[in-house]
């Protein structure tokens, strides 16, 4: 098991409130698979995260271990396989589309791997969130109709799932969370994506973050920004509460529809009612 310290300060977060961390091995339909398990003393609710395009990881790990700090259980899971962790960027690119060359399959790993993060917890609703690929890979489940005790969504720097958006009836609240300078996808790529959310009556959010390139949470990195970073965990902080307040309450996402603002550095739209859309990677 790996463990990772993390600067707290920086990121808003209480210290002591992980009570347990440990590598999962799992199955889903004979497929091995290990993901991340990190819970908190009094869970709030259950965060899934869908890895990136390196397979669940330290980051992974990392964020997790920041998530249960806040008090929710959250649960890393795996969509590559037990031991498949690409290390380079052949390796990652033939990974992420042998991953979404069979939508079914991959449909299936993420429910399997909610299922599993379901196992672990004492809560029983869970909010999916990914980055990059794994923010795809998100929107695509939001798109294809919740998972069962899904509550919402949320993605950083995500890619678009591509084919039909065709959306279900309902479909729990989105988040989208955007560097401004993305062009993976573009911000064109994600107006026109939120259109389609618009379309179909998604309740979604959208902020953007000037200046930000794409995976500009990603520690360490030269994209890393840590405005873009610190004010898009936020985000997820709100939006969390929310989501699982409002599913407590059993009243449908608070409304957003029509709703827009922008901030002094960073740009958020909102949305919802009869009409909306999914993002990019």
């Amino acid at each position: 098991m790996i463990r990772t310290t993390i600067a707290a300060a920086a990121l808003g977060l209480a210290a002591g409130g992980v009570a347990s961390a440990e590598d999962v091995a799992y199955e889903v339909d004979g497929t091995a698979l290990e993901g991340y398990f990190a819970g908190a003393a009094e869970p709030k609710g259950l965060v899934i995260i869908v890895h990136d395009w390196d397979g669940t990881g330290d980051y992974e790990r990392r964020r997790a271990d920041m998530l249960a700090e806040l008090g929710y259980d959250a649960f890393a899971l795996d969509v590559y396989g037990a031991g498949n962790r690409p290390d380079t960027m052949e390796g990652r690119m033939a990974a992420m589309k042998t991953a979404v060359s069979d939508p079914e399959k991959l449909r299936a790993l993420v429910v399997g791997g909610i299922d599993k993060g379901r196992e672990l917890s004492s809560a029983d609703r869970s909010v999916l969130m990914g980055y990059c690929f794994g923010g795809a890979v998100a929107l695509g489940a939001a798109r294809a109709g919740a998972p069962e005790g899904v509550v919402g969504f949320a993605t950083f720097h995500a890619g678009l799932p591509g084919g039909e958006a065709d959306w279900p009836g309902e479909s729990p609240p989105v988040l989208i969370l955007h560097g401004g300078a993305d062009q993976r996808p573009s911000l064109a790529d994600v107006a026109a994506f939120a259109a389609g959310m618009e379309e179909a009556a998604v309740p979604y959010e959208i902020e953007v973050y000037s200046g930000a390139p794409h995976a500009f949470t990603v520690f360490g990195s030269d994209n890393y920004r840590e405005r873009a970073d610190r004010e898009s965990w936020a985000a997820l902080q709100r939006f969390l509460g929310e989501a699982f307040r409002a599913d407590r309450r059993r009243i449908r996402p608070q409304g957003r529809t029509g709703r827009k603002a922008v901030q002094r550095r960073s740009r958020r739209l909102r949305g919802g009612g009869r009409g909306l859309m999914p993002a990019g990677s």
